[in-house]
């Protein structure tokens, strides 16, 4: 019995504790004026333990595979420098953008395995995480990863438009596993992921990627870029 309850009810991550204890509280004096509004901090409560599930993902084991570190829509996928904060060399880089609406699981894990070799976090603005523009003028923390082959994969957590905070637990120089949770982001936001250059992606843009699960590219052998159709 407890398997399938699990599987229903996933566990909560620690950031929203505070959220879901702020909400029922809330709640309970919103009752106190009026059913009606109470109802309402029912759903609203209701979401906000939604938003915060933290369920458990299926890892591809290999060292060459770029797992997406978010789940979301694919919006982007184009060329950019990586950011500036990291001092790596402005060459243009394939990037992934992932966005993460309200109802996503907003939970960040590792892309692959590695070392991490740069943390920069960088003030900004609070637009729409969906506007092309948030990758350089929103507040951010870039992530520099580097592979036991000595590839290098950026990751970047972008606040969104109602995000207020960037969680990352990671630590300079710290060994990390492919997979692995690292951070939150909390209410909206989007996660780039700039490939080392001559890299594909296997995504497309439009596809929806779940978090510790979906590969994005394979560092080996022959990338080609895909295309893709809708079928409605």
């Amino acid at each position: 019995m407890i398997e399938p309850v699990a599987a229903i009810l996933p566990s909560i991550h620690r950031e929203g504790y505070v959220f879901i204890m702020s909400f029922i509280l809330a709640t309970l004096v919103c009752f106190a004026f009026s059913k009606t509004i109470g109802w309402i901090g029912i759903i609203l409560t209701l979401w906000c333990v939604y938003f915060f599930r933290d369920p458990d993902r299926v890892t591809p084991i290999d060292k060459s595979l770029i797992i997406s570190p978010a789940d979301g829509l694919v919006q982007a996928i184009q060329k950019a420098p990586p950011p500036p904060e990291l001092n790596m060399e402005a060459k243009e880089l394939t990037r992934v953008s992932i966005f993460l609406n309200v109802f996503d699981v907003h939970v960040n894990r590792v892309p692959i395995s590695g070392v991490v070799k740069n943390l920069s976090y960088h003030p900004g603005k609070f637009l729409n995480a969906s506007l092309d523009k948030a990758s350089k003028d929103n507040e951010r923390q870039s992530i520099l990863i580097e592979t036991d082959d000595r590839q290098e994969i950026v990751v970047v957590q972008i606040a969104g438009l109602i995000a207020r905070r960037i969680v990352c637990n990671l630590n300079d120089k710290q060994k990390v596993k492919a997979g692995a949770r690292f951070g939150i982001i909390r209410f909206g936001s989007r996660v780039d992921v700039y490939l080392p250059a001559g890299i594909e992606p296997m995504v497309l843009e439009g596809q929806r990627v779940i978090g510790g699960e979906t590969v994005l590219a394979n560092l080996i052998g022959e990338q080609k870029k895909r295309h893709g159709k809708v079928y409605k």
